[in-house]
């Protein structure tokens, strides 16, 4: 996709040993508003050379992006407190038992010319739509890890999930006893068509064989109505990763949990485990508070 959209306008029409370091970095520059995106195009590029030399169909030692710097990104994770959980999930209740109201901005132009028995109505979750939106956030998977899960991959005597072709290649996932009843009331309301579809996806997709193509009007809809306006769907599974980090599971199970295949990526959570350095600073504030009332042992 980014290849598509930034790359391929400005040197997609050249053969890959016409490429440059000055066309790469040129490109890099032009795009030095947006780092992350210009930083990802760069990094793509160079791995599709290094895949090229691997199979013979560039030089070796070919890679026009060698040397260029990144740009300094700034972290984009966002965590959900446990007031905006819990207003995550009042959210989620309230659309599917009641429905979630529209919301009509009486400033907005647009608004102004709906239909009176338009205003006050509400929305009401699809069951699936809510499910895979608590899914994301009790397991911390991708989002196509939830939309695409077939009951095939489902091991409900284990309390697993089998990904057999993950965004990192086969992958297990570990449920929760929370995540387990969501799967569980699922499986027990989708039997009749379990049986008669034979390998269907857990979450039912809008048309009958396919995945679920995306989230994004319940999902727009219940952060809307949770006040989560600036959340990103990716950001529930920041949150799971969290609040792992911030129980001192450790970083090695919190990457286990999240499925990574290099340790550095679950790095970018080492600043929210906490306790080790609360309880070092516990320790060395009561030495000082001791010392201060003059409590403190004296040395032998």
């Amino acid at each position: 996709m980014v290849l598509r959209k930034h790359a391929y306008p400005e040197i997609g029409h050249l053969k890959a040993e016409a490429v440059t370091r000055f066309d790469i970095i040129r490109l890099h520059t032009a795009m030095k508003a947006s780092p992350q995106t210009a930083n990802r195009v760069v990094a793509v590029i160079s791995s599709m050379y290094s895949f090229a030399q691997k199979h013979d169909l560039v030089p070796e030692g070919m890679s026009p992006t060698r040397g260029i710097e990144k740009y300094r990104e700034e972290g984009r994770e966002r965590y959900l407190t446990s007031a905006e959980m819990q207003r995550l999930g009042e959210a989620l209740e309230q659309g599917e038992t009641v429905g979630i109201p529209w919301d009509f901005d009486p400033e907005d132009e647009k608004s102004k010319h709906v239909p009176k028995s338009w205003k006050g109505q509400r929305e009401k979750l699809d069951t699936h739509a809510a499910a895979a939106l608590r899914l994301l956030l009790l397991t911390g998977a991708r989002l196509r890890e939830i939309l695409d899960l077939r009951w095939s991959y489902v091991d409900l005597e284990r309390g697993l999930l089998f990904l057999p072709d993950s965004k990192t290649g086969r992958k297990t996932i570990v449920l929760s006893g929370a995540a387990m009843v969501i799967i569980e009331t699922l499986a027990e309301k989708d039997k009749a068509a379990i049986r008669k579809a034979g390998d269907s996806y857990v979450i039912r997709g809008l048309e009958d064989g396919k995945p679920r193509s995306d989230l994004k009007r319940p999902w727009e809809a219940v952060k809307r109505h949770a006040g989560l306006e600036r959340v990103r769907l990716h950001d529930l599974r920041h949150t799971f990763a969290s609040l792992g980090a911030g129980a001192s599971l450790g970083l090695p199970i919190v990457g286990k949990l999240l499925g990574h295949s290099q340790p550095q990526t679950t790095a970018r959570y080492a600043h929210l485990d906490a306790d080790p350095l609360r309880r070092a600073s516990d320790i060395v504030g009561n030495q000082i508070v001791k010392a201060i009332a003059g409590q403190a042992k004296p040395r032998a």
